[in-house]
């Protein structure tokens, strides 16, 4: 079974999250993460697999990967849209 987003959908995610744009996680599907919900980061760059790879205020690099993790948009009021 094929796991990966279909093209259009990538092109959705990187339409949705353009580089910049601030994230707040929701959930993250990684028990060795020390990111935590609520966490805030800006998107650096999606991957052809849907992977949103943000710099995480926290100092964190790691990617949000599509169909596991789950982030919202961040609003500069402090609130996830």
């Amino acid at each position: 079974m094929n796991k990966f987003p279909s093209n259009e959908t990538v092109m959705a995610l990187r339409k949705q999250y353009p580089k910049g744009t601030r994230v707040a996680l929701v959930r993250m599907n990684d028990p060795y993460t020390k990111l935590r919900p609520g966490d805030i980061g800006t998107v650096d760059f999606i991957d052809d697999a849907g992977t949103l790879f943000c710099r995480w205020d926290n100092g964190s690099t790691l990617g949000v990967v599509f169909g596991e993790d789950e982030i919202r948009l961040y609003d500069n009021t402090g609130t996830a849209d």
